[in-house]
C-alpha cells in the first residue's frame, strides 16, 4: 500500500517537474522573441491599418506646387496604355478613349484641369492631323504622351519638330514599334527630364516583335507664372 501510495506521488511530482519546464521554456523563448523584435524595432500592426496611398499609385507623394502623373505605354498590340494626372485617370482602355499609335493628354500647366485628349494612328493615319494638334498647343500646357503598338511610321520631321520644342530628346530616334512616354510642355526652354524610350529589338524584345512596356511616375511642376 506504501509502495503504491509512493508510486502515485512520484508520478505526481514528474508530471508537475515537467509541465514546469514546459512553461519556463515557453515563456523564456516567447520573451526573448519579443525583446528581439523590440531591439528590432517591429511592432505588431493591426490588420486594418493600410500603408498610405499616393497620387495615380505613386510610390511617393509629390512636393507642393507639383502635379503626380504616371505614363504607362502599351504592351505590344494587346495592352493599351494609360495617363495618369493629379490622380486622375485622363486616358486609359477603361475609358475607352486610346488607339494605336500615340495617345497624348493636354493638362493646363497651372490649375492641372484636362484640356483634351486624342489619338493618332501612327501606322496608317493622316499625320497632318497631329501637325495640326500639336501647333494648336497653347504656351503653359503640359503635354503627356504614351505609345501603343506603334508610334512612328508616319512620322516625320515636322512632327518630330513640334515634340523636341515641347522638350523632347528622344523623339528623333523613335522607330517602328518602339515604346515611348514623354511629358513635356509648351514653352520649356530645356529638355524634359520626363521621357523614357525603348528600342524595338528582336534581341532584347519582351514580346514577339514588340518590346516591353515603361511605366514612367513623377512630379510636374506647376506653373507658377
Amino acid at each position: 500500500m506504501r509502495v503504491a501510495g509512493l508510486i502515485r506521488y512520484t508520478a505526481v511530482f514528474i508530471a508537475l517537474l515537467s509541465t514546469w519546464f514546459i512553461m519556463q521554456t515557453y515563456f523564456d523563448r516567447r520573451w526573448k522573441a519579443i525583446s528581439l523584435r523590440s531591439w528590432l524595432g517591429v511592432t505588431n500592426k493591426p490588420r486594418n491599418e493600410q500603408l498610405p496611398r499616393h497620387k495615380c499609385g505613386n510610390k511617393k507623394s509629390c512636393p507642393e506646387n507639383h502635379f503626380a502623373f504616371k505614363i504607362i505605354s502599351g504592351a505590344a498590340n494587346v495592352v493599351g496604355p494609360s495617363i495618369c494626372f493629379n490622380d486622375m485617370i485622363l486616358m486609359s482602355s477603361m475609358k475607352n478613349n486610346i488607339g494605336r499609335g500615340l495617345n497624348i493628354a493636354l493638362v493646363n500647366g497651372t490649375s492641372g484641369q484636362l484640356l483634351k485628349t486624342d489619338t493618332f494612328d501612327m501606322y496608317s493615319g493622316d499625320i497632318n492631323k497631329l501637325d495640326t494638334f500639336l501647333q494648336g498647343i497653347k504656351p503653359g500646357t503640359i503635354v503627356l504622351t504614351a505609345s501603343y503598338d506603334d508610334p512612328s511610321t508616319k512620322m516625320n520631321d515636322k512632327v518630330r519638330a513640334h515634340f523636341v520644342e515641347l522638350g523632347s530628346s528622344h523623339v528623333s530616334n523613335l522607330g517602328f514599334r518602339d515604346n515611348w512616354v514623354f511629358l513635356g510642355a509648351k514653352g520649356m526652354k530645356n529638355k524634359s527630364p520626363f521621357e523614357e524610350h525603348i528600342k524595338n529589338d528582336k534581341n532584347t524584345n519582351k514580346y514577339d516583335g514588340w518590346p516591353e512596356l515603361l511605366d514612367m511616375e513623377g512630379c510636374a511642376p506647376r506653373k507658377m507664372d
